[in-house]
């Protein structure tokens, strides 16, 4: 497997669009509140530990599981950022479930019930993370 840097097993360079691609009426896109977070800092009334407080395992969830963007981290510049994907719902468990393949959003958006995806785009390297949608799946 191909990786990006010497000794990260999962991690490989390919990248991939994010996984919850349909647009449905409920959807919610914070790429709004996402600048406005960006400027805040840019202007110095956020620090950068503020804005980078990704939790080990949403880290370690872009490493292995995220689709990555291409697009370079805003804050650190040094990595790219990956999309991680969490569905909650009935028959899920309470945390979530960190979505890795198209093929298990597929069979999850295929269920009778109302399940929500959230979309969180993450930096690995510095843990720069922000909600970048909220999805609608299953039966709406």
């Amino acid at each position: 497997m191909a990786t990006s840097e010497p000794g990260r097993v999962g991690r490989t360079d390919a990248v991939r669009p994010s996984l919850v691609r349909s647009r449905r009426p409920a959807d919610v896109d914070y790429r709004l509140a996402r600048q406005t977070t960006l400027d805040s800092w840019r202007r110095g009334d956020l620090t950068r530990h503020a804005l980078c407080d990704a939790q080990p395992m949403l880290r370690r969830n872009a490493l292995e599981c995220g689709a990555r963007t291409g697009e370079v981290c805003p804050v650190c510049e040094a990595d790219h950022l990956a999309h991680v994907t969490y569905v909650f719902g009935p028959r899920l468990p309470a945390h979530g479930r960190c979505i890795s393949t198209e093929g298990e959003l597929a069979r999850l958006d295929a269920r009778k019930a109302r399940l929500v995806a959230y979309v969180v785009e993450v930096c690995a390297s510095c843990g720069w993370n922000h909600l970048v949608r909220i999805a609608s799946l299953g039966a709406y």
